[in-house]
């Protein structure tokens, strides 16, 4: 199996995980790169991406996993081929063999960015801070089940948050990804819950890094 580290930015983040699933079969055949499939009555390609993003989220560090017809081919020409037919906003930084197991993935940094229109209110900063050094803070999360009520304070493993400017906030975190995961979008479902006096105008989140158990970078 081989794989790729692609980023998604720009407007390709309002690609759905499906969307880009498709998107990325019809590319390796555009460029041809024919994609072996697997066995049974509905064979399908054999690609997968590890972790789904959601709409409207950036990232600079997602994997594709996929097999080839043509084991041959080096990974720096999949790679420039297939950067010749993807859209603007998904770009293929590097292709590789013999990647680390997707188990062994634990947590990811990204950076949430909260925007104002009207100023970033005072002491914003000191509160949102105090929030989230507090032991519990619970969230609704949709499961197959249902709404439930999730404390999201054990799955952030590090959080630095700064005024940028007179109008933007940025919320620099390390959180898990995998058993249990957390949806960064979250923290500012949390802010608007519990701080509704802090409530951004927007809010957008770029993932940065991934990495496994021992806070190494995953590749």
């Amino acid at each position: 199996m081989r794989r790729l580290l692609f980023k998604k930015t720009g407007r390709a983040v309002w690609i759905s995980h499906l969307d880009l699933m498709r998107l990325f079969q019809r590319a390796f055949k555009r460029a041809g790169l024919p994609l072996k499939h697997t066995q049974g009555f509905n064979p399908r390609p054999s690609v997968s991406i590890a972790l789904p993003l959601s709409v409207g989220v950036a990232s600079e560090c997602e994997l594709l996993d996929f097999e080839l017809v043509d084991a041959s081919l080096t990974c720096n020409d999949i790679m420039q081929r297939l950067n010749l037919v993807l859209v603007d906003g998904v770009k293929v930084i590097s292709a590789y063999d013999n990647g680390m197991k997707i188990g062994e993935l634990a947590t990811l940094r990204c950076i949430i960015t909260m925007e104002y229109d009207k100023k970033v209110p005072d002491r914003c900063v000191e509160k949102i801070c105090a929030l989230f050094d507090g032991e519990s803070v619970i969230v609704p999360k949709k499961t197959k089940s249902g709404i439930q009520d999730q404390n999201i304070i054990p799955m952030i493993h590090a959080m630095s948050i700064t005024a940028v400017n007179d109008y933007e906030i940025k919320i620099d975190t390390v959180i898990s990804c995998q058993n249990p995961s957390l949806n960064p979008m979250q923290i500012p479902l949390a802010i608007e819950q519990y701080l509704p006096e802090f409530k951004p105008s927007f809010s957008h989140c770029c993932r940065i890094e991934i990495f496994d158990k021992n806070n190494n970078v995953f590749r």
